[in-house]
């Protein structure tokens, strides 16, 4: 399964993110950022790759400061394997 992850650096802004993407009703989800990763806060917003395009956006129009990056997460045979994504 594949997951992209919005990364960031500060807590509060990952939160608002997400609150944010809600209210453009974009379906996220906060969660922690997993161990592997071993970048940001410790949350992450959580989006479908389909609304990948759509989130760029979003988030480059706030223009978050603390805003790290977006990341596959796929999940096979037990194993989590992190990507940038460019």
């Amino acid at each position: 399964m594949t997951e992209i992850l919005a990364v960031f650096r500060s807590r509060s802004q990952a939160i608002d993110c997400n609150a944010r993407l809600k209210v453009y009703g974009v379906n996220a989800s906060l969660i922690n950022t997993p161990r592997e990763a071993n970048i940001g806060c410790g949350l992450s917003v959580k989006i479908a790759p389909d609304k990948l395009e759509r989130v760029k956006g979003i988030i480059r129009s706030v223009n978050y400061s603390a805003f790290y990056g977006f990341y596959r997460m796929q999940s096979d045979y037990g194993r989590t394997i992190f990507g940038k994504i460019g």
